[in-house]
């Protein structure tokens, strides 16, 4: 993305926060392309019958987006942590409907290491990590974030650096430590 859309989005976020209230539609157009990819990765494991796509996802997220009062906008990489957050939302309650129906046919596993989810098992690992992630917030929001960002965003450690103010380096070592803290807690062992 070149500076001048960056600093085009900044400033469509202002105006937000300013009341006006033809940036929502003003900013759809800058951010959808990044907001697709998003949705695509977190989609990309998912079985090609899913009743979700890509695209309902970007819409779902931004309609949710719109409908938040009371964001003090900063800038785009919060704009795009919120919107990794909502879809990471929208999949959770997604998955949650469709788990509700398969209770009991027992445990999971998953890897964070290579962000690989087996499909039969993605809806009840979506909710277990969700779960974990929320207790993970409560014990360090940082790490929280940059697992949320990777794993439900799709998002590259030099571009949650960017979204975070953060060094690749300090991401890269809250992401270990992350990996770390969740495979202890999500292993039963």
């Amino acid at each position: 993305m070149s500076q001048a859309a960056a600093e085009e989005i900044t400033q469509i976020l202002r105006d937000w926060n300013g009341g006006d209230g033809d940036a929502r539609e003003r900013l759809m157009p800058f951010v959808y392309d990044e907001l697709k990819r998003q949705a695509k990765y977190l989609m990309s494991s998912e079985r090609k019958d899913h009743t979700l796509q890509p695209t309902a996802l970007v819409h779902e997220a931004f309609l949710r987006i719109s409908q938040q009062s009371g964001i003090d906008w900063q800038d785009r990489g919060h704009f795009y942590r919120i919107a990794s957050r909502l879809m990471r939302q929208i999949l959770v309650d997604h998955a949650r409907v469709h788990a509700a129906a398969k209770r009991g046919s027992g445990p999971i596993h998953f890897s964070l290491d290579d962000i690989d989810v087996p499909v039969a098992e993605r809806a009840r690992s979506i909710i277990m990590l969700n779960d974990a992630l929320e207790t993970l917030e409560k014990v360090d929001e940082q790490q929280a974030r940059v697992v949320e960002m990777r794993f439900f965003g799709g998002m590259s450690l030099a571009e949650i650096a960017g979204a975070l103010g953060i060094s690749e380096r300090t991401v890269s070592r809250e992401w270990e430590a992350a990996r770390l803290w969740l495979y202890m807690e999500l292993d039963p062992n």
